[in-house]
């Protein structure tokens, strides 16, 4: 009974929590989450994660979708996989909501205890299932000081690129959404191998080991620049 309980107050919570933020956005149906694709809410619509209210950033709290009901949340709020029936059953990023809705499955820890999301894996977790990573040293604005540290694009989120402040650390300190950036070699300055990410007036200067490195390094941000990654050819353009 409580079973049943649990299960029609989702129900019920979905009927009410899973709509558009516009009057001409269908509403998705509870009984729907999962059999049928959601019209995703722009971006430009919210300025906070649907979910835990949270404001969004360019560097620490980006955007993602979840593939059931649309909702624009953050990384934490979206760490989840469930599989969806209108995508022949295959693992989609959710929201917790959407997980504890299409799973059943209980989620014990809140978001401010155990779960960990992308930034408190540790870098050897991610780093050990990366497209690249290494140590590079991130320069300050005036190019003459800088933070040297642990880089790595991870493969299951291939167009971020996290940085940790040492390669056994248990939690990235930031993250740099790398989509729509370009990547500018620079020559070399006192055996310094530089190259750029520049997007508008934002601006990081990178210094490789290497100019070997350096090149692999700009080739891999181009490509997350560019949306292309290994594993994820097909994944939709807007996110």
């Amino acid at each position: 009974q409580d079973a049943i309980d649990r299960k029609e107050k989702r129900s019920e919570t979905f009927k009410t929590a899973v709509h558009g933020l516009e009057t001409n956005t269908p509403s998705l149906k509870a009984e729907e989450l999962g059999r049928r694709a959601p019209q995703w809410v722009r971006d430009n619509l919210v300025t906070m994660c649907m979910r835990c209210r949270e404001p969004f950033n360019a560097i620490t709290r980006r955007r993602h979708h979840c593939r059931a009901c649309g909702y624009v949340v953050c990384a934490r709020c979206s760490d989840y996989k469930a599989e969806l029936q209108y995508d022949g059953n295959r693992p989609n990023r959710v929201c917790q909501e959407c997980f504890i809705f299409l799973t059943g499955h209980t989620v014990l820890e809140d978001r401010e205890g155990k779960h960990k999301g992308i930034l408190e894996k540790g870098a050897a977790e991610v780093s050990s299932r990366s497209l690249l990573c290494s140590s590079l040293q991130l320069l300050d604005k005036n190019g003459k000081g800088g933070t040297r540290g642990w880089f790595v694009i991870p493969q299951d989120d291939p167009l971020v690129l996290y940085i940790y402040a040492a390669p056994q650390d248990v939690r990235a300190h930031t993250s740099i959404p790398l989509l729509g950036y370009q990547v500018r070699d620079l020559p070399q300055s006192e055996s310094r191998h530089l190259f750029q990410l520049v997007q508008s007036r934002q601006v990081f200067t990178f210094v490789a080991d290497t100019e070997e490195l350096k090149h692999r390094w700009m080739k891999a941000m181009a490509r997350s620049a560019a949306g292309i990654t290994e594993e994820e050819e097909e994944e939709d353009a807007d996110e």
